[in-house]
């Protein structure tokens, strides 16, 4: 802010007299008078002797000056050609950022209602242990003999047309229902590798009438019991699956899932399966070992996988990155409990579950 028009370190009481002109020097006014009176002239002053100040003479120190000084350069090139390929780490060892899931599925949704029934159930009936099955239930698991529970909620006709096979087709008004299998597929006591020392891998098919409708509403996957079958596998604890009307896998989670593979298609033949192996929790890790922290602790490997029409068509692992706000616990699923077929049905779809090995279009 201005606060007048004069500038720094000029003097207005200068102006106060009248007219000022620079270098002007005052007048007598006693000894001043009328014009070509004389004016008494002040003393001569003499310099004082010798040179002015100026020229007094100066020497320089001995030797070169100080930006003269020798200097010996550090052996090697100079920084600026260091190997910015090996200066710069590797991105891709590192493990992927974990994927997001979706909100909402872009197909078929339940009703926030319906997933708060189903948690409150799960709420009220806990994960079982494990159970130690008599040799003949082994026997018909090895053998794909195994046998389906109908849910309540299921409509439609759910029929054995020979051991190992199952065929269902329900009505288009038919609810959401998760069809288990009556013994696991992968029995903790019996097949753990923390127990047999040998991997174990639980798999299954599922075929799609080439007649059935263009969106398949169809779900598969693995449960450790119990589990709500009024509700679609894979939304809820303990629970995994592949959705075929949207494609997306679903870990555990009631919103919309994770975005995996293409929808299912009428005439397909899909499988799923859960291979675990043990790991050596003494050896150090390796300098290629990508994965997450998470899956370095656990004793187990565990990696799911899809197929279609007898391909290898997608995969994951179970304790992959994680995002530690959107993703729910994997609890059920690391290989400590039994684990059974979860077949998910709702609206009108047509099928066969394949558990007879002699008919799978893959081998694992």
């Amino acid at each position: 802010m201005c606060f007048g028009s004069n500038l720094k370190g000029e003097d207005p009481s200068s102006r106060l007299n009248g007219d000022y002109e620079p270098n002007s020097r005052p007048v007598d006014q006693k000894s001043s008078g009328q014009l070509g009176t004389s004016v008494k002239m002040p003393n001569e002053y003499a310099p004082p002797p010798g040179p002015p100040p100026s020229h007094t003479e100066y020497s320089p120190p001995s030797g070169p000056p100080a930006g003269h000084y020798n200097y010996t350069p550090p052996p090697g090139p100079p920084p600026s050609h260091h190997d910015w390929q090996t200066a710069v780490p590797d991105t891709s060892l590192l493990p992927p950022p974990p994927s997001m899931g979706n909100q909402q599925s872009r197909k078929n949704n339940a009703t926030e209602q319906e997933a708060e029934q189903g948690e409150t159930w799960c709420q009220q009936n806990p994960l079982t242990q494990p159970i130690t099955f008599p040799e003949a239930a082994l026997e018909a698991i090895s053998q794909g003999n195994i046998g389906l529970m109908k849910p309540r909620t299921y409509q439609g006709t759910l029929e054995r047309p020979r051991p190992g096979v199952w065929a269902g087709k329900t009505k288009t008004t038919s609810p959401d229902s998760c069809i288990l299998s009556t013994v696991p597929l992968y029995s903790v006591m019996a097949q753990s590798p923390l127990r047999t020392g040998r991997g174990k891998t639980a798999y299954y098919e599922v075929r799609i009438a080439k007649r059935n409708r263009s969106e398949v509403s169809l779900a598969m996957g693995f449960a450790a019991p119990p589990y709500p079958t009024f509700r679609l596998p894979g939304w809820h604890k303990g629970c995994l699956a592949v959705h075929g009307d949207d494609g997306s896998k679903y870990i555990n989670d009631r919103w919309g899932g994770k975005d995996f593979t293409s929808s299912f298609k009428p005439g397909e033949t899909l499988g799923i399966g859960m291979r675990f192996t043990k790991r050596d929790l003494s050896a150090p890790p390796a300098y290629d070992d990508a994965r997450p922290q998470t899956q370095a602790q656990t004793p187990l490997d565990v990696e799911i996988f899809l197929t279609r029409d007898g391909s290898v068509a997608g995969s994951w692992n179970l304790h992959e990155e994680a995002d530690a706000v959107e993703d729910l616990p994997v609890d059920g699923l690391e290989g400590y409990n039994d684990l059974y077929a979860a077949v998910g049905t709702f609206e009108g779809v047509e099928f066969e579950i394949v558990f007879n090995e002699g008919e799978w279009m893959y081998h694992p």
